[in-house]
């Protein structure tokens, strides 16, 4: 019985409304008769029935029993004010996401101090940490997985919705830590290998450097005919200024004359051979505004958590009881005029 109960309690929004069921039986037993105050009434002790009429006295009434209809229309609408509900089919909305991999380049060349944040100079890593971490911001549906790769290229993020988790790695990346030349192809190939398991058209690499390819084992072009095969498609930003700069009693002096090291060709091929786009950004700003732009690209629909939607039935009640009040009104009205 208990079961039961507790499964019917379930069905509805506002059960506690069901306490008010027996105000009219309560109201019956605790209220005194109701007298007609247009005449006078006289109670006869020798009446044997509850309600005596004497002809051009008056009347005392007091009620046999309950009127049925009524109390039926009213526990009617007690039950449509706790708002029964069904529960629906088990349905699975869908989500806009996708499954992206952050590949950043930590070389030695991302020290390179020709960037500006904030009115400030700060290196290449820094303005980079902070555009990215605008970018995960807005990455609120998506799995989120991030490389880091250097002389070698290691995947400290596996993908997850917890965009904190891959902003603390994120923010404890230093210049270095994977060493400090450049394995491209490597980083690549890692990513490819990470997102093999995933669905086609879920499979998105977007990696960031500011460099040449000129470590590791597998090429830059080699991996990108391997992404290519994977269905990995991949977007390449070339980060970093025009020139290097020279530091002269402690103060960068910008040298336009020197070569920025960017393999830009090399990066333009990986992205067209994988379907992805090439970017090149010199500044903060115009790294802002590449993910930006990959932020609007066409998201990837997929099924969200299960849930089991509530369907309002109060209006049913509402409906029965107005029909059996109207029904109450309609029986009274014919009795007093017979």
């Amino acid at each position: 019985m208990s079961l039961w109960w507790a499964s019917l309690i379930e069905h509805f929004a506002w059960p506690w409304l069901l306490a008010a069921l027996p105000l009219p039986v309560l109201a019956r037993w605790w209220l005194p008769p109701a007298r007609n105050s247009q005449a006078p009434a006289v109670k006869l002790p020798n009446a044997k029935s509850r309600l005596h009429v004497v002809p051009g006295i008056g009347v005392v009434t007091r009620m046999h029993g309950m009127p049925w209809l009524a109390l039926i229309a009213w526990c009617l609408l007690c039950i449509a004010a706790a708002r029964p509900q069904a529960l629906g089919p088990v349905q699975a909305p869908p989500q806009s996401g996708r499954d992206l991999m952050l590949a950043v380049d930590l070389s030695g060349s991302m020290e390179e101090p020709d960037m500006e944040l904030g009115g400030q100079r700060v290196d290449r890593l820094t303005a980079a940490k902070a555009v990215l971490a605008d970018f995960l911001d807005r990455r609120a549906s998506d799995r989120i997985g991030l490389i880091v790769f250097g002389q070698r290229a290691y995947a400290v993020s596996p993908l997850t919705l917890d965009r904190d988790s891959v902003r603390r790695q994120l923010r404890d990346a230093m210049v270095g830590m994977a060493g400090r030349e450049t394995a491209i192809g490597d980083a690549i190939g890692l990513a490819v290998k990470r997102l093999r398991t995933q669905p086609a058209e879920h499979r998105v690499l977007i990696l960031l450097t500011d460099g040449e390819n000129t470590a590791g084992v597998m090429t830059p072009a080699k991996a990108a005919e391997l992404a290519k095969a994977e269905h990995v498609r991949i977007h390449t930003i070339a980060f970093g200024g025009e020139g290097g700069t020279m530091s002269v009693f402690g103060m960068q002096i910008p040298m336009p004359g020197m070569q920025s090291g960017i393999d830009e060709d090399t990066l333009r091929e990986v992205a067209a051979t994988t379907g992805g786009q090439f970017f090149r950004a010199r500044d903060t700003q115009s790294l802002a505004g590449i993910y930006a732009e990959i932020d609007r690209l066409e998201p990837v629909r997929r099924e969200g958590a299960a849930v089991r939607p509530r369907i309002e039935l109060y209006w049913k009640w509402l409906l029965a009881a107005l029909v059996v009040g109207s029904l109450s009104l309609l029986v009274t009205w014919w009795r007093v005029r017979r």
